[in-house]
């Protein structure tokens, strides 16, 4: 044992530990996610699934039986929520093409290989916005029983709008007035969905929206809209949305003065708003379209067939050509005041790359999307991790068991090699991975 003098304080709040299954994670600088100042030379305990003790060295028991990890010279951090990717999708162009040929895929290769590719990027939790009912509660629950490797998954299901766009129905219910809104909403919640996907509700009756918003909190669960116009906004805002996606599909230089004051009055009023930008994708378009090279990166072939990954290559073979994104060149310039206009109205915003669509891959979008916050928008380090980390878990209603590095709650847990705090892109070399107490990287 390394006898270490403890303060009788800890000592007392230091409960007994069980003879098996202990981890001691020892040297790293611990950054918890609750947004305070890092612990150097940390030492955490983990017990089976959940951590047991935190300290550092130099006045801290570790227990003799421990399996001693040494994380001297890396950053420890909370394992990383992705709020908006994907499962069903992973970069293909091709939309129409991709819905048309690999439903039957989704279940049992589209998604594990998905989800897998994310925990592997460190990513312990992720919230899934759109996906088909069956195959999105198959997947989350199949990694739950530890069948799949992956995170730990909140689903959508499909998403409720208007009117499905063809050939999507299987994934995107339409309504037809207020109850049917309902029934929609309620069909999901007895499924076992986790929160309500919303879009284009500027197309939709306010009473459908309402209706929506409405059943979905009557259920518990909470409402997730678009923001890619400003109607969007206002009518979600009137309803009740407890979550905003994306900065808008507009080249508008920035959000109009109304829907600003309607989002600081909801801020003022007491009720968080919270809101995931996903700016990453198209921030960093134009350098992906000029340096196609990085979409050479195998990390994203993980669990795909290679005739699916021979299928997606083909589709992006020219990146300058892709419809998906002729528009984003006009739209770039507006995302940093979009962005600096919602972290300055009081909106809590978390991370999210809307990860799968085009030249978007599962392994490589979340350590992206942060080095865009804090290295192109100046986004503080330590509040973009709290964004990955501590935020999402409350929006989830998972606060007491994740998101942040603290006693008791789950061991999910993943540490890189140098300073994040001072290099962010580090995380795109994720060097351990911890979910759950159990070690996948």
């Amino acid at each position: 044992m390394k006898k270490i003098l403890l303060p009788l304080f800890c000592l007392l709040s230091i409960p007994l530990f069980s003879q098996n299954n202990l981890k001691a994670l020892v040297g790293g600088t611990l950054i918890d996610g609750f947004g305070g100042t890092p612990i150097r030379n940390s030492i955490i305990i983990i017990e089976g699934e959940r951590i047991k003790a935190i300290g550092q060295v130099g006045n801290f028991d570790i227990p003799p039986n421990a399996e001693i990890i040494s994380t001297e010279g890396m950053s420890v951090l909370p394992g990383l929520w992705d709020m908006h990717v994907h499962l069903m999708i992973n970069g293909h162009s091709n939309y129409a093409h991709w819905d048309k040929k690999y439903p039957p895929l989704f279940k049992d290769v589209i998604m594990p290989s998905s989800a897998k590719q994310l925990l592997m990027a460190g990513v312990t939790s992720a919230r899934d916005l759109g996906a088909p009912l069956e195959e999105s509660i198959y997947v989350r629950d199949a990694i739950n029983k530890g069948a799949l490797d992956g995170p730990t998954m909140y689903m959508s299901g499909p998403f409720i709008q208007h009117a499905p766009y063809p050939g999507t129905e299987q994934f995107r219910w339409g309504v037809s007035g207020p109850a049917d809104a309902r029934a929609k909403v309620k069909k999901l919640a007895d499924a076992g969905v986790d929160c309500i996907k919303l879009v284009d509700q500027d197309q939709m009756t306010m009473a459908e929206v309402k209706a929506v918003v409405e059943e979905a909190h009557k259920n518990d669960l909470t409402v997730v809209a678009h923001s890619h116009r400003p109607e969007e906004i206002r009518r979600g805002l009137i309803a009740g949305i407890d979550n905003f996606e994306h900065t808008g599909h507009a080249t508008a230089p920035e959000y109009p003065a109304d829907v600003m004051e309607m989002i600081k009055a909801r801020t003022a009023s007491g009720k968080k708003l919270f809101w995931t930008p996903t700016i990453e994708g198209l921030w960093n378009y134009e350098y992906t379209r000029d340096n196609p090279e990085i979409l050479d990166n195998d990390s994203w072939h993980l669990g795909l067939p290679d005739s699916v990954i021979q299928d997606i290559k083909q589709s992006i073979r020219y990146p300058g050509r892709l419809g998906y994104f002729q528009i984003t060149p006009y739209r770039k310039p507006t995302l940093r005041r979009k962005f600096e206009q919602l972290a300055n109205s009081g909106v809590v915003l978390m991370i999210g790359t809307d990860s799968g669509i085009p030249m978007k891959f599962h392994s490589q979008s979340t350590w992206n999307e942060l080095d865009v916050w804090v290295n192109e928008l100046g986004y503080d380090p330590i509040l973009a991790i709290k964004s990955a980390t501590y935020w999402p878990a409350v929006f989830m209603g998972v606060d007491k068991e994740v998101g942040t590095i603290s006693e008791g709650k789950y061991a999910d847990i993943i540490a890189v090699k140098g300073d994040v705090l001072r290099h962010i892109s580090l995380l795109q070399h994720v060097d351990m991975v911890i979910k759950h107490g159990k070690q996948y990287k």
